[in-house]
């Protein structure tokens, strides 16, 4: 079994690239940001405080969450589309936070990622989930690069007004993303690390999958 981990802020770009790097691989493709948004999603519609751990602890253990290359379901239910509405991308940074959730998603992910070979994406896949992957990559890019492509992810007006909003959103994201206490987000010290800002999509994967096919 080979792992692929893939890390970065919000925006770096790798949803694309990973999606892209497995396909061209023929690897599996796991989505772990989209466990903790159907975490924050649940937690959302059953009205739990985002600030009680213990909760939030228990319902992400209680979660039937299956995320399977594009699909997403949480207890059978499709929620690819939902988990990326603004209301839970406001909360999954705060409920992310939390050890216990933490904890119980990256119980999840090891047995996802240890079926079949795969590429993994996240923020603590190198550091924390898989930290003895075969190939680790970093992807980072401008603030004013995510930005941009956050406003065309979301089909937002990318205007100077629209993209400033977007960018101080990242930056808070960032912030959280990298103080948190329990899997902070971190460069693995052993990761290749890629700056996207002015690469292509194509481009940087072809790195990874040149960087896959090097380690054999």
């Amino acid at each position: 079994m080979t792992v692929v981990a893939i890390d970065g802020p919000a925006g770096a770009g790798k949803s694309t690239v990973a999606r892209g790097a497995a396909d061209a691989l023929g690897f599996d493709y796991l989505d772990t940001g989209a466990m903790y948004r159907a975490v924050a999603l649940a937690a959302l519609e059953r009205g739990i405080d985002l600030d009680d751990e213990a909760a939030l602890g228990e319902l992400a253990s209680s979660l039937d969450v299956d995320v399977d290359g594009r699909s997403v379901r949480l207890h059978g239910r499709d929620v690819a589309d939902r988990i990326r509405e603004p209301d839970v991308t406001e909360a999954v940074s705060k409920v992310s936070a939390h050890p216990s959730v933490r904890a119980a998603m990256v119980a999840q992910q090891r047995v996802m990622g240890a079926r079949k070979d795969v590429v993994i994406e996240g923020r603590d896949i190198g550091t924390t989930v898989f930290p003895d992957a075969e190939v680790k990559i970093f992807l980072t890019a401008s603030l004013d690069e995510r930005a941009r492509r956050r406003c065309e992810d979301l089909g937002l007006p990318c205007d100077a007004i629209t993209i400033a909003s977007v960018k101080a959103s990242i930056a808070e994201r960032d912030q959280a993303d990298s103080e948190r206490a329990s899997s902070p987000l971190r460069r693995p010290t052993d990761a290749h690390e890629v700056d996207t800002t002015d690469l292509t999509t194509q481009q940087v994967i072809d790195s990874i999958v040149r960087a896959v096919r090097q380690r054999g």
